[in-house]
């Protein structure tokens, strides 16, 4: 036993949303009797990559004494759920200077490439084309007016107030017009009809309406050639007619794929749970993606179910 950093879980806080779980790529946390649960302090690297996924903070940061991080046992937990996990775990551990970690998350890769089923080396390319954080603390800034508070903690990620204020690098003249690749109407999820020609044995992408619009490439790079549904996970009612009309694409419309899309605030993740039943409850069995969008238009990260 060492004295570490290690997730603490009030479970009379917890209420059960599982948003903390995909976000636990090493495989520490479980849900057990509806409660998130610390499974294994072998897996619990204690960076918090859980914590501001929480919507109630219910999951914090503690020292105590814990069996030592094992990051070989992480490895070989991992590799099987695919390249990408490996990627946000490694990203993850380069962002919060662990180095030591990422050498033997690395080195473990490179003595078990053979039996890998991913390119080993695009992994290392790109983890080592990340800028490296900071080493130091950042100079204070200059003197100036003073900022707005920052919003209370507690209560729904999703609603708090932020601003992304960039600078303009290029006109949108200078760009041209942006095909749209919206090849059906409607796409609400109240409103389309599984039945319609356009989603049979299609690729479908179902997406929360939020993430249009954070993502700036969505058009080209997500939406071009597939069908499109999309909802609100969190304001939408009466989803048990979501579930229906997805286990009816699956079944009766014979969609080739499913892809999720959703914001990285957990309430969008119930739009992720609602695909995992649909697939569960549909004796036709179909690949389902999902992919996270950051609030600032960037791929949190990507995973097959």
């Amino acid at each position: 036993m060492t004295k570490r950093e290690i997730v603490r879980i009030d479970r009379d806080l917890c209420n059960g949303c599982e948003a903390c779980i995909p976000n636990c790529h090493e495989g520490a946390l479980q849900m057990i009797d509806g409660k998130a649960t610390l499974v294994s302090e072998l897996m619990c690297d204690g960076l918090g990559a859980c914590l501001g996924h929480c919507p109630v903070g219910a999951i914090t940061i503690e020292t105590r004494e814990a069996e030592r991080y094992d990051e070989t046992a992480v490895m070989k937990v991992m590799v099987p759920q695919g390249k990408n996990v490996i990627l946000a775990h490694l990203k993850h551990l380069k962002e919060h200077q662990q180095f030591e970690f990422l050498k033997e998350g690395a080195r473990y890769l490179r003595e078990h490439r053979e039996e890998i089923p991913f390119d080993v080396d695009e992994i290392f390319q790109t983890i080592h084309a990340l800028p490296a954080p900071p080493r130091s603390p950042q100079p204070a800034p200059a003197p100036g007016p003073a900022k707005p508070a920052a919003p209370p903690s507690g209560g729904c990620p999703g609603s708090r107030v932020l601003s992304f204020a960039k600078e303009e690098n290029a006109k949108p003249e200078d760009l041209g017009p942006q095909p749209s690749q919206l090849r059906q109407w409607p796409i609400q999820m109240h409103l389309i009809n599984p039945n319609a020609a356009y989603f049979r044995k299609a690729d479908l992408l179902l997406a929360a309406d939020c993430v249009a619009f954070a993502l700036g490439g969505f058009h080209s790079q997500y939406l071009k050639g597939k069908s499109l549904a999309i909802a609100c996970p969190k304001l939408d009612e009466d989803q048990d007619t979501y579930l229906a009309k997805l286990v009816d694409l699956i079944e009766q419309a014979e969609i080739n794929t499913l892809q999720v899309m959703v914001m990285e605030v957990p309430c969008c993740h119930g739009l992720v749970r609602l695909a995992q039943t649909a697939q569960r409850t549909a004796k036709r069995k179909v690949p389902v993606k999902t992919t996270v969008v950051g609030l600032q238009g960037n791929i949190v990260s990507e995973s097959w179910l």
